[in-house]
């Protein structure tokens, strides 16, 4: 992956200015690379990474394995955009193993999630079964640590 990517992925808030040095390029080529991409669509956006623990929020998440039966023209991309259209659903992946595919769904509390799942989920057409498993904590996101252990650093003074 280019360099200027990893940068991105790593701190998106780092001003170009900055990259410009860490990449030793000037930084109107940095600014032209940056729109480049985001014109190609490969930087979709840019998002903060939360640690939702420690906000008041009122917000279940779920994980949802989906079996399906594909599509006879488009495969799973039919059944998986039809479902990835859906706000509930936060994130879709194409899986290998038992499943087909892998759903993060939010929503306002496990009644609403299971409502989800019953009402819109499983009734489409091309979905077989559903596994639905709820996130209770969050201990890595996106590669970020949620929870770190203040340490204290200074050195023990003995009598």
């Amino acid at each position: 992956m280019d360099e200027l990517l990893k940068i991105l992925e790593g701190n998106a808030l780092e001003s170009r200015a900055t990259i410009a040095k860490m990449l030793n390029l000037p930084l109107a080529e940095v600014d032209q690379r940056i729109a480049d991409y985001e014109k190609r669509g490969v930087i979709r956006g840019y998002q903060t990474i939360l640690n939702e623990d420690q906000l008041d929020l009122d917000k279940t998440t779920a994980v949802i394995e989906v079996k399906v039966t594909p599509q006879r023209e488009g495969g799973f991309n039919t059944i998986a955009e039809r479902i990835s259209r859906f706000p509930e659903v936060r994130s879709a992946y194409l899986m290998s193993g038992g499943y087909d595919l892998l759903l993060f769904v939010e929503g306002r509390n496990l009644r609403q999630v299971a409502a989800f799942v019953s009402e819109r989920l499983a009734p489409l057409e091309g979905v077989v079964s559903t596994s639905t498993h709820f996130m209770l904590k969050t201990y890595k996101r996106l590669g970020v640590l949620m929870h770190s252990e203040q340490t204290d650093e200074r050195l023990t003074v003995s009598p």
